[in-house]
């Protein structure tokens, strides 16, 4: 390894999970933060998932990365998210069929109380936080309420996986490449609630809504299509996600810290502070932001249905009342 290059630490929960599986060789690999940067492993999950973690070590070092400067896997949280630079939260209860959300949020809760207050004992104060696990606005939100030395700013919930499908669907539908597609934004809830955006999409640098034969569909099937696409997968692999999600997380981090491209935006769950968009203080809500050397600024003046949205606030706000009675 070089020892010029510099090194993060970073911590990866439930990295005995599929999605970890499918993320964790990205970080390895430079696809995140860069061909320039090296990173240290550190991988967090269940006693009963020890062996599994220590399969994927193995697996880490057979596939020798030039960019991995170490590997450490545990079951202590205070371990494991000691002086880690970056956090990936994968590791928490899926929905099952028959749970209620308030069910699936009463037991994550339990989970991220506990990473909340290990990274507030151990954790550096300037670490980035990415949470994944579902409701994971809500559950990120959990997280700051145990992590107070680690500014707000620090902490966000993934909302890139539906900001990514709604590239691909303008992508496919007219018939060009996700690359050519541009300033879409996802906004709210990581729910059905949630409000795709295209008032803003461009396709190879031409607003998608002058295509008027399309705008119905647009402003129609296309947000219903995105709503419900998580579903959709899911009745038919008979699982939830893994590949997109994990590329999802990959596209966060590596926006977040290497840059959004020149006059675009990525759609970002992160901290309210009741000066955007009207959207009230203190949830964490998708919103568009630019970001630059692991910092994000929410674009601004950006008009917006105040009517779309208000359905995902409202279920934001539910959800924080839900988690401030079982906290």
């Amino acid at each position: 390894m070089d020892k010029s290059k510099k090194t993060l630490k970073v911590a990866v929960t439930g990295a005995a999970g599929n999605i970890a599986y499918s993320l964790i060789p990205m970080l390895a690999n430079g696809d995140v933060f860069g061909p320039d940067v090296s990173v240290h492993i550190s991988m967090l999950d269940l006693p009963d998932c020890e062996v599994l973690m220590k399969g994927v070590a193995m697996e880490l070092e057979d596939c020798a990365f030039p960019l991995l400067a170490g590997i450490e896997y545990g079951t202590d949280p205070k371990k494991m998210l000691k002086d880690v630079d970056v956090a990936i939260l994968l590791g928490g209860k899926i929905r099952t069929p028959g749970m209620e959300r308030i069910d699936l949020l009463e037991v994550n809760a339990t989970i991220f109380k506990e990473h909340g207050q290990a990274l507030e004992e151990v954790g550096k104060p300037d670490c980035k936080v990415l949470v994944v696990v579902n409701p994971c606005n809500t559950m990120c939100y959990i997280l700051m309420q145990h992590c107070t030395k680690i500014p707000r700013k620090n902490f966000t919930a993934l909302m890139r996986l539906d900001h990514n499908r709604l590239v691909g669907q303008l992508a496919t539908k007219f018939n060009t490449t996700p690359d050519k597609v541009s300033n879409v934004v996802v906004w709210g809830n990581h729910s059905l609630t949630q409000y795709p955006d295209v008032s803003y999409a461009k396709v190879d640098g031409v607003s998608v809504l002058e295509k008027k034969s399309e705008v119905e569909f647009l402003r129609g099937d296309m947000i219903t299509t995105i709503q419900k696409r998580g579903g959709a997968v899911l009745h038919l692999k008979k699982r939830s996600t893994v590949l997109s999600g994990a590329i999802a997380a990959r596209d966060h981090l590596r926006n977040w810290y290497q840059g959004t491209k020149e006059g675009d935006w990525v759609s970002m769950a992160v901290w309210m502070d009741g000066k955007s968009y009207d959207l009230p203080e203190g949830l964490v809500c998708s919103v568009p932001v630019r970001c630059k050397n692991f910092e994000w600024e929410i674009v601004q003046g950006l008009e917006i249905d105040e009517f779309s949205i208000q359905e995902s606030v409202n279920e934001l706000l539910q959800e924080k009342e839900e988690a401030d009675s079982i906290m």
